[in-house]
């Protein structure tokens, strides 16, 4: 079912049936959310004309990253870039995609969502899981810094190996913030109450989904990288990317 070997250099492990190449995440702590030096870092980047356009409701809508808090994580396997339409398809034999251009594209999926979730032996990163995948040990806006993300940071499509092997963080992990990916927590604005583990917050209503920056390309000047940022959350709506969350394979 599963193979062990190294992509890119790096370690990894691929479920065989499916061709999904998952990183192992190491655990440990991070502090999550939107921090007064990130803001900081925004509000720099605004007043060097950094931004086309208003910054005013990123800022307003700060608190729903917020408070910051300390969040401990287990050890897991993430899929190393989104679900594409061809893994997709593993499953979901009959799956199309209008937003992808090739199969090797990010699969963004609408009614069939629930189809895959069921289908796939996986499940979906919490939000606490995504975040600190994302930062990979970072505290800056994004794992690269502080500096404004720019659309070279964006890959929606993982046919050329060499320029994915340039996406990745120091988790081996590439595109985390380029399509909006759906989390197994449910849109709650803020995380007051929220666990200090990486248990998802679970309930009726819209999911959270994280990142979203390559869904509005060609970017119109309107804040989008800001969807590439570790700490942006917003809610589910339409369609959605999948990275799956699988777990350590045994060691015999």
């Amino acid at each position: 079912m599963w193979t062990e070997e190294i992509v890119t250099e790096r370690p990894a492990w691929r479920h065989i049936p499916s061709g999904v190449v998952f990183r192992e995440v190491p655990g440990g702590t991070f502090r999550m959310g939107l921090s007064e030096a990130e803001l900081a870092a925004v509000r720099a980047i605004e007043r060097s004309g950094g931004a086309e356009d208003t910054l005013e409701p990123f800022f307003a809508g700060a608190g729903d990253a917020q408070p910051i808090r300390e969040v401990r994580v287990e050890a897991f396997l993430l899929a190393r870039h989104p679900l594409t339409v061809a893994q997709v398809r593993h499953w979901l034999p009959e799956y199309e995609d209008d937003y992808a251009d090739a199969d090797s594209g990010t699969a963004r999926l609408e009614d069939d969502l629930d189809d895959l979730l069921e289908a796939m032996p996986f499940r979906l990163p919490s939000e606490a899981e995504w975040e600190y995948a994302a930062r990979a040990g970072t505290t800056t806006l994004t794992f690269r810094g502080d500096g404004r993300p720019g659309e070279d940071q964006l890959l929606d499509d993982f046919g050329d190996g060499q320029r994915t092997a340039a996406a990745e963080n120091a988790f081996g992990l590439a595109a985390l913030g380029s399509a909006n990916e759906i989390c197994a927590d449910m849109w709650i604005p803020g995380f007051v109450g929220a666990p200090a583990d990486a248990r998802p917050r679970t309930g009726d209503g819209p999911r959270t989904v994280r990142g979203g920056a390559a869904d509005c390309y060609p970017w119109q000047g309107c804040g989008e990288w800001l969807l590439l940022l570790a700490a942006t959350r917003h809610e589910h709506a339409q369609f959605t990317a999948v990275r799956p969350v699988a777990p350590l394979p045994r060691q015999d």
